[in-house]
């Protein structure tokens, strides 16, 4: 590529990247309902779990919505002016990801990056399979082979889905993006791992506790 494609791309990236790290999961319920998420909670993650524990629905739907739109929206746009098709898409999927778990304004903290791995994966459109896959994959591991606790659940579902996109998907950057995504994601439920023992369920009915 040349150097003025090279820019295109790496200004994506970092208008990607800038968006992830503004973390409405902390700040919609600091200065809107006064409650500081990562004080109180047990995992001082500023994500949208907390906002509805905290701060209530209405500040959690606006906070899941904000978290889905600050991903979806570079990515949708840069989608429409770059070559998918070029490994350094794989960059630009992964920069609002890379944001919110490491945001420049949080001094490199950020959340666990569920909320804008979906946010990415939707602005795929019209390819939608790695969204299908993210969704079939939460709601299997949260209803009929129930794995808990939800960082578990997040990891196997989270790693199972580059798996399911390296196989079906043929283009080279979504998968890499993908895999990137994970990592990511994976990485930060890692970090925030605590004591809790991995418990998985058929429906209602214990199979494996270690």
């Amino acid at each position: 590529m040349n150097n003025i494609l090279w820019m295109k791309y790496i200004s994506w990236i970092i208008v990607g990247y800038l968006s992830g790290s503004v973390l409405y999961g902390y700040l919609i319920p600091k200065y809107i309902n006064h409650v500081d998420v990562c004080q109180i909670s047990d995992d001082s993650n500023p994500g949208t779990a907390n906002a509805f524990k905290y701060a209530g629905f209405l500040a959690g739907s606006t906070v899941i919505l904000c978290e889905l739109l600050k991903a979806f929206i570079p990515v949708f746009f840069a989608a429409r002016h770059l070559d998918i098709n070029r490994l350094p898409f794989a960059l630009v999927m992964a920069a609002p990801v890379a944001g919110h778990a490491f945001s420049i304004f949080f001094k490199g903290k950020g959340g666990k990056a569920i909320a804008a791995s979906f946010g990415v994966v939707l602005a795929l459109y019209p390819n939608l399979f790695p969204l299908a896959a993210l969704i079939v994959l939460y709601i299997l591991f949260s209803t009929v082979i129930v794995i808990s606790p939800h960082l578990y659940r997040s990891i196997v579902t989270f790693f199972l889905f580059t798996v399911a996109v390296y196989l079906v998907v043929p283009v080279h950057s979504l998968r890499l993006g993908c895999g990137i995504i994970s990592a990511i994601t994976i990485l930060k439920h890692l970090m925030s791992r605590d004591e809790e023992t991995i418990s998985i369920r058929l429906f209602h009915h214990a199979l494996d506790k270690s």
